[in-house]
């Protein structure tokens, strides 16, 4: 907590202070830590097994093929690295010329106990689950998530960054089915190599990374090939074991997806002294095309694109003053999105889709169309991405464009890339370069190394590239057993601006340290992993290397053997405020420095049980006030048919020398039902204390199969105070409303 007494100006500013800190924080760190153990990706690849004759995806694998290939030597990953499995798992994996194939045979001493939660579809919601992943272009940074659990439901995503990202709402094409019975659950999964894509090597061989996991849900115990030690998370791709497929095809082929969208919307208007509504009758249809022209390569190309099926955005509350972030929630944009990433610390991305078809409110800007090229070619990844948006009243039509590449140098966990951004409309411009590097150095240490630079039709003829540019450099030792850190340094200058991503904030200098020490407790009942945790983030304006922004806390943090934990963290803050911001709209933080600190408690259940919740306590000062902040997460799956969920997030601001307080509800309830893995729907109610409003989102899909979607979506959007503005006519209940149909339908393959 001492630290924010530091006289910069005496160790000569920031600059000088963050070069000398980082440099002997990390030469400390490097002496303690040693080299890691060899990973299984480091071993000799593995020959799977061609299968000998057909096999049916009916959840009974019970072929004889299946007999004559070899068991997967499987490891106990939790709770207890190592040890015995409770339950025997048995887990094949083969191929043919067109799919790779495995199947489980998940045996179960307590049957009854076997969780099946939901029954909806890309939701896991803490079932027994049996899961595949593919590193397929072997580059140790993504990888293809396969996963079914005992009944019968899919879910697929992709993994980016090493495990450091995962996108649910991926989707491809691929088979699953599961059957139970008195001795336990089974499960056959059948996935298309050209689902898959995949590099040919020089002897007509395809090596590929390979992690199978088994998920006992109730006891938390996780099985998995190889054996991964729980330092590493299990669905990195880098700890995945190198497998060999020879004389597999991968065919080229194409999907067409056209939608047809009909139905009614309403918008509160203002007309002189009073709101009228203002109606509109949609009738849209478009086209998506996806062609893999080679068998690593992937084209998309999409024709007046539609959202209508997204889910809302999480209503968030502002409690500082710089921007809030929002994911992008959009299955086009999510596809494929790993190579795109392109972070650079401070919150700042060079690349967020979010910035295409939505505008600074949040409104939808509409899509008239685009293109998506991504995959590999030689030893690039590559990824290409333009897209075209609509005039609407004062909005223009935008030009986005994203080209990037990277390729694997010095070792197979190494990378070295760069991207450039264009955001055009109107006669103005905006083009972002970046160029990064992350380089497994030894051991589990990780250098990465990022820069880049915005140009602008706004900026003035005295802006030089330091003003442009944004800098980055980062020291990780990325383990979970024993110590784990990251030396975050970056800087970023006035007119850095990248308008196709996202930067919370501008012209700053960066240093961050984080460090945590994993002791596994495997003689523990209830235990499995404690580690005490520190950190120390520091944020200074490059204008007079203030001290803009600071965060000093230790914790101490857990998780069990059952899959709950939890933490306990005192906090510091240091803010600087240049300019005075509100909150809501009953609270002003005035200008001026501040230091105030908050303990914050948290704890979890293990996500098996049918009812659980997580609960989020902080308590303390705040700027030159108090906050209390409560935040519940509670779900109870009812049935396999039925869950509800709510998130509520109570905040109590209160700053008696000035006679100003609020407080802040932020409430999310969701019911996700689902008749069978073809039919389900989800309600999402949300409400906002700070802006009064209520909104609803209910959303029907019935799958047809593969492809082949109905889709019934039901917008509307309450106002809970009709007097806002007491100067202002009387806002009616209902703000807008919308009914939407869209059917989609793709044929290929």
């Amino acid at each position: 907590m001492g630290a924010t007494g530091v006289n910069w100006g005496e160790l000569g500013g920031p600059g000088r202070w963050t070069a000398r800190a980082v440099g002997r924080v990390a030469l400390v760190l490097v002496a303690s830590v040693g080299r890691g153990d060899a990973r299984a990706q480091e071993l000799e690849p593995l020959e799977l097994p061609r299968l000998t004759g057909p096999v049916e995806v009916d959840g009974r694998p019970d072929e004889p093929a299946w007999s004559s290939v070899p068991l997967l030597p499987l490891t106990l990953y939790a709770p207890t690295y190592r040890g015995t499995p409770r339950e025997r798992t048995e887990i094949r994996v083969a191929y043919d010329d067109r799919y790779l194939y495995a199947a489980g045979w998940f045996y179960d001493s307590d049957p009854n106990g076997i969780r099946v939660n939901s029954l909806y579809r890309d939701r896991w919601n803490g079932d027994d689950a049996f899961a595949i992943y593919v590193d397929a272009f072997n580059d140790n940074q993504t990888a293809k998530w396969f996963g079914t659990t005992p009944g019968g439901i899919r879910f697929d995503q992709l993994v980016t960054d090493d495990g450091a990202s995962l996108n649910g709402s991926w989707d491809t094409f691929w088979d699953a089915a599961t059957t139970r019975d008195a001795g336990g659950w089974f499960a056959e999964i059948r996935i298309p190599f050209s689902s898959l894509g995949f590099q040919v090597g020089d002897a007509e061989e395809v090596v590929m990374g390979l992690t199978v996991t088994r998920l006992v849900s109730r006891s938390g115990e996780r099985v998995t090939f190889p054996d991964i030690d729980p330092r590493f998370e299990f669905r990195r791709p880098s700890v995945a074991r190198d497998v060999v497929v020879r004389g597999v095809e991968s065919r080229r082929p194409v999907y067409v997806t056209p939608y047809l969208l009909s139905g009614f919307g309403r918008e509160t208007v203002r007309d002189g002294a009073a709101f009228t509504p203002e109606r509109s009758y949609p009738r849209e249809a478009g086209l998506d095309l996806r062609y893999a022209f080679s068998p690593n390569a992937t084209l998309d190309v999409t024709a007046n694109t539609d959202f209508a099926q997204v889910e809302a955005d999480d209503e968030q509350v502002n409690l500082d003053r710089f921007s809030l972030f929002f994911p992008e929630k959009r299955r086009f944009f999510q596809e494929q999105s790993g190579v795109f990433d392109f972070p650079l610390g401070g919150g700042t991305r060079l690349f967020h889709s979010r910035r295409i078809g939505l505008d600074a409110q949040r409104e939808v800007v509409p899509v008239l169309g685009g293109a998506r090229l991504v995959g590999r070619v030689g030893e690039w990844d590559v990824g290409v991405l333009d897209m075209q948006t609509e005039r609407v009243d004062a909005t223009p039509t935008e030009n986005f464009g994203v080209a990037r590449a990277r390729r694997r140098v010095l070792n197979p966990f190494s990378y070295l890339g760069g991207m450039v951004t264009t955001r055009r409309s109107d006669g103005r411009y905006n083009v972002a370069v970046g160029i990064d590097g992350s380089f497994r150095l030894f051991g589990d240490h990780y250098l990465t190394v990022k820069g880049a630079s915005t140009f602008d039709d706004r900026d003035g003829s005295d802006v030089d590239m330091l003003a442009r540019g944004h800098a980055q450099l980062r020291w990780q030792r990325r383990t979970s057993r024993g110590l784990a850190f990251d030396v975050d340094v970056a800087r970023s200058g006035a007119a850095f601006l990248p308008e196709a991503g996202f930067a919370r904030r501008s012209d700053f200098t960066q240093a961050n340290l984080l460090g945590n020490w994993y002791f596994f407790t495997d003689g523990h009942p209830f235990l499995r992993r404690v580690w005490p945790g520190a950190l120390a983030f520091s944020t200074f304006r490059n204008t007079d290397g203030a001290l803009e922004s600071g965060q000093y806390a230790v914790w101490v943090q857990w998780d069990t053997k059952a899959g709950g934990g939890g933490w306990i963290e005192p906090k510091l803050f240091v803010e600087d405020v240049a300019s005075q911001f509100p909150i809501g709209s009953d609270v002003e933080i005035p200008a001026g420095r501040y230091a105030y600190a908050d303990l914050q408690l948290y704890w979890y259940m293990p996500a098996g049980e049918r009812m659980r919740t997580s609960v989020d306590l902080r308590s303390g000062t705040f700027f030159d006030g108090s906050r209390t902040q409560l935040v519940l997460g509670p779900t109870w799956n009812l049935s396999p048919h039925v869950e509800v969920g709510a998130d509520y997030q109570w905040t109590r601001l209160r700053f008696d020398d000035r006679g100003q307080g609020t407080d802040i509800h932020v409430a999310r309830a969701r019911v996700n039902t689902a008749l069978d893995s073809r039919a389900s729907g989800n309600a999402f109610v949300q409400y906002n204390s700070t802006t009064g409003e209520l909104g609803l989102n209910v959303r029907l899909r019935y799958n047809f199969r593969e492809g082949e979607d109905l889709w019934i979506v039901f917008d509307e959007g309450l106002t809970t105070d009709r007097l806002a503005d007491p100067a202002e006519p009387r806002l009616p209940r209902s703000l807008s409303r919308a009914l939407i149909v869209k059917y989609t339908h793709t044929w290929g393959g």
